[in-house]
């Protein structure tokens, strides 16, 4: 499954590896794309989009909105 989260207030390569950090917690996460000039958030694997999205709100971000699911 991928996802794809916008995430609004993320700004900087901090912000990023916060996130990074928080959904590899998750575990069965096989990669993770980060795109800072369009704030959005890729996550591959067997995940849930809800625990993805505490994971971002967990680590001090907003998940805006859920632009896809694959």
């Amino acid at each position: 499954m991928k996802i794809t989260i916008k995430v609004p207030d993320m700004t900087c390569n901090h912000c990023k590896m916060a996130i990074e950090g928080a959904i590899r917690q998750l575990g069965s996460v096989d990669d993770i794309v980060i795109d800072l000039d369009n704030k959005i958030v890729e996550v591959v694997g067997d995940v849930q989009i809800p625990d993805v999205v505490d994971a971002i709100q967990g680590a001090g971000y907003t998940a805006d909105e859920i632009l896809g699911i694959q």
